[in-house]
């Protein structure tokens, strides 16, 4: 299986995906610059986070004009999986190939912090090697995570079940409390409607390796390729 993996200037999770992926997963893994207009033969994009350009404007919105996004929608809309991580998600909904938008956190301040997700589906080629509504832990770091959406909107993505994490509390479920930057209805990730781009706040990448102070996040990547694998067979 094929990585790619977008950078941005102020793009600064890049090389912590390529270790997932290179290193603790064993595929091949490739650099692609956002000024670039094509893509190289992959089977995966990853949209990492950061800070690109700086965040000006609004986190995300100057990215989606890079030249290399038009290859990233292409590529979206004929099917390949698009991770979008963080900033990646932002960049995923300026895009369009999201619904949604990511606000300033409720708070206005920064937050970096694990949180307690629950998978609301391990249905999707994201989330098959999780139990679904398995509780994991991943680590977030963001100042505009408050992930919005109108009503008429959110109850489609309820009804063709495209949230695929929420921020919940001990319990697994949840809360307000539980909610560290205001998403509506405690939304942490969601997929598109035919399910091969997702994007997320949370950081799995960052929990990928046990020295890092967690494992649930690889398993994300260990969906994909289940789910890459499955494909190639059928």
């Amino acid at each position: 299986m094929r990585f790619g993996i977008i950078v941005f200037p102020g793009s600064n999770c890049d090389h912590d995906c390529q270790y997932v992926t290179e290193t603790l997963l064993g595929e091949p893994t490739h650099f692609i610059w956002h000024q670039e207009t094509t893509l190289p033969e992959i089977d995966a994009l990853i949209v990492p986070g950061g800070f690109s350009y700086g965040d000006y404007l609004r986190a995300g919105a100057i990215a989606r004009f890079s030249p290399i996004m038009d290859a990233v929608i292409d590529f979206a809309q004929k099917g390949g999986y698009v991770l979008g991580i963080c900033n990646g998600f932002q960049i995923l909904t300026e895009a369009g190939l999201l619904s949604g938008a990511l606000l300033q956190n409720r708070s206005t301040k920064f937050i970096c912090k694990w949180t307690a997700l629950r998978v609301e589906s391990n249905q999707t080629d994201f989330t098959r090697a999780y139990q679904a509504k398995q509780r994991i832990s991943l680590p977030i770091a963001h100042a505009d995570g408050n992930y919005f959406i109108d009503r008429e909107h959110l109850a489609e993505l309820e009804t063709n079940n495209q949230i695929v994490f929420r921020y919940v509390d001990d319990s697994g479920e949840p809360s307000e409390k539980s909610n560290p930057n205001g998403s509506v209805n405690n939304i942490a990730g969601i997929c598109n409607e035919a399910g091969n781009v997702l994007g997320m706040m949370p950081h799995p990448e960052r929990a990928a390796d046990p020295v890092l102070g967690g494992i649930d996040g690889i398993k994300l990547f260990q969906s994909l390729q289940i789910s890459w694998k499955q494909h190639v067979r059928a």
